[in-house]
């Protein structure tokens, strides 16, 4: 199982290359950061420096979206950065969730998002792509230039499209149901397509927050710096709820239930620890969608997800134990799960 960190890209941009940094020495092989033009800083801008700063980590969004930039402009700083660095990047992309509400837009729609993976996909590897009924090529991308497109997704749709077209899956939760079931649809459809499900990499991102044990009081200071995931997740799952209706059987309920008394989001806070609008995620959700308690409970919890197929989890690092969960997977966790 590999190993990535998420990040906010918060001012100032040194810390978050700092704590880049911290996790390559750690073991961890990706780097990614959120991507919401209005929320945080420009992350490309400061991908560049965490490739300048780092020999080996990967990274990338997660995610961007099809509509706040051309797609060509997007497909050329890849292509730039991998030129530059040699092939370390990953395009994390989905529909758009805070880059798009917080402009006054709607998030994309799957057929955009669809097209967009295609066109960026192929310019990035240096090969030609049909841009509105414009065909085009970037005739200085050189040969061997890769740019994998890893989708996101929740719901049955985007499900089965990821499985259909992308060349990766990127879950944002960590609860051990729905990633059995979720991952069994993404590669259930790849087959369909004729595709090696193996082809499509798993990655399973959640907050992870390492404590010196399992008393009440250090998992409840836990689960309070990352109940703010939950609120998140609820976003996306409204979605998925006014589109299909909770009893429709389109989305398990053990994704639908908890939203029942969500009373909207404010952007303002978005993935912060510190998030109100997360009040109404209970503990449960908390403990299912995250990984929290000593070390020896992530290495249970990640051995159990590897079991079900995922080849790396991205912990999201937004609380007050950045750099201590950093270390404590580089000690104890990435060398028990890793191997």
């Amino acid at each position: 199982m590999d190993f990535g960190l998420v990040l906010q890209t918060d001012p100032p941009a040194s810390r978050v290359i700092s704590l880049m940094k911290r996790a390559e020495r750690n073991g961890f092989r990706y780097g990614w950061t959120f991507d919401s033009a209005v929320l945080w800083q420009e992350p490309f801008v400061i991908h560049s420096q965490i490739l300048a700063h780092t020999s080996r980590l990967k990274v990338g969004p997660m995610v961007t979206n099809p509509g706040t930039r051309a797609w060509e402009v997007t497909a050329s700083t890849f292509a730039t950065l991998n030129d530059m660095f040699g092939n370390r990047t990953v395009c994390g992309i989905g529909r758009g969730d805070s880059a798009m509400r917080v402009a006054g837009r709607a998030p994309n729609t799957l057929a955009r998002l669809s097209d967009a993976m295609k066109v960026i996909r192929a310019l990035g590897r240096g090969e030609e792509a049909d841009l509105g009924g414009t065909k085009i090529r970037f005739p200085w991308v050189g040969e061997g230039a890769q740019l994998p497109v890893w989708m996101a997704a929740y719901g049955p749709k985007a499900l089965k499209m990821a499985g259909e077209e992308a060349d990766g899956f990127i879950l944002q939760l960590s609860d051990l149901y729905l990633t059995e079931y979720m991952v069994r649809t993404v590669k259930e459809a790849a087959v369909a397509a004729g595709r090696d499900p193996a082809e499509v990499t798993v990655c399973v991102a959640a907050p992870a927050y390492v404590t010196e044990d399992d008393s009440p009081a250090a998992l409840a200071h836990a689960r309070e710096q990352c109940r703010w995931f939950g609120g998140m997740v609820g976003n996306h799952v409204a979605d998925l709820v006014a589109r299909y209706g909770e009893h429709s059987g389109r989305v398990p309920a053990e994704l639908t239930d908890y939203i029942r008394s969500r009373q909207g989001y404010d952007y303002s806070h978005h993935g912060r620890s510190d998030n109100p609008d997360t009040r109404f995620v209970p503990d449960e959700i908390v403990d299912r969608f995250c990984v929290i308690g000593p070390p020896e409970a992530h290495v249970e919890k990640l051995t159990a997800l590897r079991a079900l197929g995922v080849d790396q989890f991205a912990v999201y690092d937004m609380h007050d134990a950045q750099e201590a969960t950093i270390d404590a997977y580089g000690t104890s966790v990435i060398p028990a799960v890793g191997a």
